[in-house]
């Protein structure tokens, strides 16, 4: 094994040897099988395939691979993030060096230039790392095959971040016609590995990976555990710690010297506005962090981004602040510690966070866990223990994205054409498509060549020329508009900041700057920012002196609970109501604790509770499932509902994490007799869909899937549609398939989103059959207690401004005294 033994020697020089997982994946690969290789932050997941790959051609050209240059596209490494690809190029570019093996890395994503991509097509270096959207632009090109002619292995990386998602099921698709390209070739089958941190459904995860024919897979999980040492940081005054409504700002003294003792820290939010705030108050606080200190989220400059990404490697930043942008596996191995301010909401994002410090095998990952509010406690109790017994939430895949197929299509028709018989078995051997039948698939082909029999009197949605059973796209316009929009998977539309004597800031949504009036002062990137006025998709700002700024809110900020979390917290609750709790942040709960039992209950893991509160603001019905927010929505609406059907009744509705409230100017009759009733899974369905607005819910999703599917033009770059047009347009075909075609698919699929991804049908099915065998206690507190405060303080929050939610949330205090 002469590969082997060079790849050795050349670790045993830099005094390293290989773990007994990356050995395990080296032989695997040798054999010729696929798999996923399952090992946590820090341990060389990278090398356990790259240097496998680097192996083979070492044996197979024994005298020749320090020699042989231009080989064609050998390995091509699929990575969610663009970041990402840069530090994995960097890190295989130093070993082929070393290895003095003449092999290029490059990287294709939305980032790579113009020159850079014409080199490649001329010359494909040796391995390649690609977005899923970059993958499916290269498949778009006419004669693609010829790129991949040579090529002998495909790596998912982060799989555990695609699955699940539209760009897991891009992932499939594009493997589905490379295993059909080597077969018609002839060639060697394709090795496929994906590479994965530790999620619930393992086997599961592999199985979307590989397709329905890959039978000899094997999943490599390295027997290692990552050194994790969670420390809560305990409010100093924890009597007069908030039980709701801030954002965790009265840490900020706790939290400085643990970035101050630290080499680098990485600051972790929820969300964008919270990152903002937390980067501005740090530098107020310590002014001397001044060029130390940086902001990293999704909405900043893509060049200042890099620059962070860029400075964290190098050791030149003390603090980053910084949301969910830097979750996933760049290696930045000066950060010793993570501060994670509020909970993250699940166990695998807590890990991944953790994973960022200590990036080096056996290196010991500090986070610190920082409360926004008193509650929280309970659930860095709840992380510590759904840790140690690995309790990590699955990855549900996506199935029958009738969307994603639509685009896929029309990519290998602007390409070189497809015959339907063959892609018909490529797409049915994916996990996501394997139970499409073949009406279906004779829907989506007439969809796309006639527009189907709502839209046929159209000729811009005759996309495809169909030639007995070959299907070609022959229009120029529409190939290029394709072309444009590859991998358009919608979130709301940003719009770009720029100053007025140039310079680009980053990106926000235009919902936000509608609000805006020319004068305004906002915090965008650590900035404040006067706004003047917009023009073509683009706000024009200059900087502002204004002491007061308004920090964006972007939607989809808050992050609901994961029902692992979800039921670990209610065991939690549990152990603090038998007072047998070592945990210190339970331990420092307990007044807390005594108050909510003195004024009504804590529930058990076997119960249910809910409060009847009467104050001047009406009736209120709390209800405490512990199911995350947007299970309690969809529940709070069906509860809402139901209990109108026994009397005519009106509810206002909030929610939290933790439970949900009706609000009512009248009693509200639930009682510990009928509650069981109210909570059935009896004709749920139906009931749902009319308690929850679900035609309005699914009218949302299909803007997303028909921007997806091609049948709208988001306009060329740098005049995209305004959103309100968007809306409109999707908005009238919506209601022109539901009145001229029921059985179109894509209105199906907008419904099915709702429910399972808006709605999460399937969790509140469970929560219900759990609440069926649990025992309802009902309660009648003389104040508002400390579990509905929060929902309470919710509820504000979204008619209220900051200000005025301040002085109500002092009122809430003093008449609870």
């Amino acid at each position: 094994m002469k590969g082997k033994q060079i790849i050795t020697s050349w670790l045993a020089a830099k005094e390293l040897k290989p773990f007994q997982f990356q050995e395990e994946a080296w032989e695997a690969y040798q054999q010729g099988k696929s798999g996923l290789v399952n090992a946590p932050t820090g341990f060389g997941k990278t090398f356990s395939l790259f240097l496998a790959v680097v192996i083979a051609w070492i044996d197979k050209h024994p005298e020749q691979y320090r020699k042989k240059y231009k080989n064609g596209l050998q390995l091509l490494w699929i990575s969610p993030l663009r970041a990402l690809a840069k530090d994995i190029a960097r890190a295989m570019t130093e070993v082929l060096e070393e290895l003095q093996i003449p092999w290029q890395v490059g990287i294709r994503s939305g980032d790579t230039s113009i020159s850079t991509r014409a080199s490649q097509k001329k010359q494909m270096p040796e391995i390649m790392i690609i977005t899923p959207e970059s993958l499916h632009i290269l498949l778009a090109q006419r004669d693609y095959p010829a790129h991949f002619k040579h090529l002998t292995t495909i790596v998912a990386d982060e799989w555990h971040e695609l699955i699940g998602t539209k760009r897991g099921v891009m992932v499939e698709l594009a493997l589905s016609r490379l295993k059909g390209i080597t077969a018609e070739e002839n060639r060697p089958p394709l090795k496929i590995w994906g590479i994965s941190a530790t999620i619930g459904n393992l086997e599961e995860a592999m199985q979307v990976l590989m397709g329905t024919h890959y039978q000899d897979a094997v999943i490599i999980r390295a027997q290692l555990k990552k050194n994790i040492a969670l420390k809560s940081v305990i409010p100093a005054e924890m009597d007069k710690y908030p039980w709701a409504g801030h954002l965790g700002l009265k840490m900020l003294p706790q939290a400085i010297p643990v970035i101050m003792a630290s080499q680098t820290t990485l600051l972790f939010t929820n969300t964008r506005s919270q990152s903002e705030i937390w980067y501005q108050s740090l530098l107020t606080a310590c002014p001397e962090l001044a060029g130390a200190i940086a902001l990293h989220h999704g909405s900043i400059d893509a060049e200042l981004r890099i620059w962070v990404e860029e400075a964290l490697h190098n050791g030149i930043l003390k603090v980053v602040v910084c949301t969910a942008s830097l979750d996933l596996g760049v290696d930045f191995r000066p950060v010793d510690t993570v501060i994670q301010v509020g909970s993250p909401k699940g166990v695998a994002r807590f890990l991944q966070r953790a994973g960022r410090s200590g990036h080096q095998p056996n290196a010991i990952s500090n986070i610190y866990f920082l409360p926004t509010h008193a509650l929280e406690l309970v659930e860095a109790a709840a992380l510590k223990a759904a840790m140690e017994e690995e309790l990590i939430e699955s990855r549900m895949p996506v199935l029958l994205a009738w969307d994603v197929l639509l685009q896929y299509l029309m990519t290998l028709a602007v390409s070189d054409g497809f015959h339907a018989n063959d892609i018909w078995e490529e797409v049915r051997n994916t996990y996501c498509y394997q139970h499409m039948t073949p009406e279906d698939w004779q829907w989506i082909l007439a969809f796309l060549t006639t527009g189907g029999d709502a839209l046929f009197s159209y000729d811009e949605f005759k996309k495809m020329d169909r030639s007995g059973n070959f299907f070609r796209c022959t229009s120029r316009m529409l190939a290029m508009r394709h072309r444009l929009h590859i991998g358009t998977i919608v979130s709301d539309v940003m719009m770009k900041v720029k100053f007025m004597s140039g310079g680009y800031v980053g990106v926000i949504e235009e919902g936000f700057i509608s609000r805006l009036q020319p004068g305004d002062s906002f915090t965008l990137a650590g900035r404040n920012l006067e706004f003047v006025m917009t023009k073509d998709m683009t706000a024009f700002v200059r900087k502002s002196t204004s002491k007061r700024t308004i920090v964006p809110s972007w939607q989809g900020g808050r992050i609901p609970l994961s029902s692992n979390l979800g039921w670990m917290l209610r065991r939690k609750f549990n152990e603090a109501l038998s007072r047998r709790t070592k945990d210190p942040e339970l331990l420092a709960l307990q007044p807390l604790f005594n108050l909510q039992e003195d004024l009504s209950h804590i529930p058990k893991d076997d119960e249910l509770l809910i409060e009847h509160i009467q104050t001047e603001d009406g009736y209120h019905l709390f209800v405490y499932p512990f199911e995350g927010r947007l299970v309690h929505e969809v529940m709070a609406a069906l509860l809402a509902w139901r209990i109108s059907r026994i009397t005519p009744i009106t509810f206002s509705i909030a929610m939290n994490d933790y439970g949900f409230e009706l609000l009512s100017d009248q009693p509200i009759p639930l009682t510990a007799e009928n509650s069981k009733a109210l909570f059935t899974t009896d004709n749920l369905t139906t009931e749902l869909q009319a308690s929850v607005n679900s035609t309005e819910m699914a009218r949302r999703k299909f803007r997303d899937i028909a921007v997806i599917a091609g049948l709208i033009f988001q306009g060329y770059p740098g005049k995209n549609k305004a959103n309100r047009h968007l809306q409109a347009s999707s908005s009238l075909l919506f209601n022109v398939f539901r009145d001229y075609d029921p059985h179109n698919l894509l209105l199906q699929q907008a419904f099915n989103e709702a429910f399972f991804y808006q709605m999460e049908e399937a969790r509140l099915r469970e929560t219900l059959d759990r609440i069926a065998v649990s025992k309802i206690v009902v309660t009648h507190p003389e104040k508002l207690t400390p579990f509905c405060f929060p929902i309470k303080v919710d509820s504000l929050r979204d008619t209220m401004t900051s200000e005025k939610l301040a002085d109500r949330i002092k009122k809430l205090i003093a008449a609870n005294g």
